[in-house]
């Protein structure tokens, strides 16, 4: 693994559970790290009755099926061992897909130009809930462009309850022209291991 995606996979993350998404993360978290892996988000819902939703990805915001099959298999044993939900659950692990949770720094810099909605654990200039264009960071703070109001503000990642991607056409075509480039580079990456 080269310096760059050690140094991503030991990026904090700053928007985080708490509760039993919390107790959850905690145990999943370093066998997703220990296969080169970040955890982006758990999630504990009564739908269905109980699930849990795991969000991983590569450093590089990657995360095929075959890394769904590989995080299953390494985090179930230590669900069993914990046994932090009493009685039967459905494990479900995913992609944190388009429009996907910020959580990291590097989420909201890579985001720069997205549109965004972010709910606050405390009022920020009198309201909790945000919808704008990401202006890019400023130290662990988010610089979010609301229209309604007219303004810039200044979102401390670490007091944010929830912060996501709105799904824009905008939003997916970069998606889709990064994959592209991703794509390429893999491919261009076999040819030279072939000569």
């Amino acid at each position: 693994m080269n310096d760059t995606n050690e140094n991503a996979l030991q990026e904090p993350r700053l928007v985080a559970e708490s509760g039993i998404d919390a107790r959850l993360a905690a145990i999943v978290e370093p066998a997703l790290l220990g296969m080169g892996y970040r955890l982006v988000r758990v999630h504990v819902s009564g739908r269905d009755g109980c699930t849990v939703q795991i969000m991983a990805e590569r450093p590089d915001g990657t995360f095929t099926i075959e890394d769904c099959e590989a995080a299953s298999r390494a985090i179930s044993p230590a669900l069993d061992v914990e046994d932090p939900i009493k009685g039967g659950y459905r494990l479900e692990l995913s992609s944190p897909g388009i429009d996907r949770p910020l959580v990291r720094l590097s989420d909201f810099e890579r985001a720069e130009g997205d549109e965004a909605k972010i709910e606050m654990n405390a009022m920020v200039d009198g309201r909790k809930r945000f919808r704008g264009e990401i202006k890019g960071v400023e130290g662990e703070c988010a610089l979010l462009h609301v229209k309604d109001a007219h303004q810039v503000f200044r979102l401390p990642i670490t007091e944010m309850l929830e912060a996501k991607l709105v799904l824009t056409d905008a939003l997916i075509k970069k998606t889709m022209k990064r994959e592209k480039q991703l794509e390429q580079a893999a491919a261009e990456e076999r040819r030279a291991e072939v000569h």
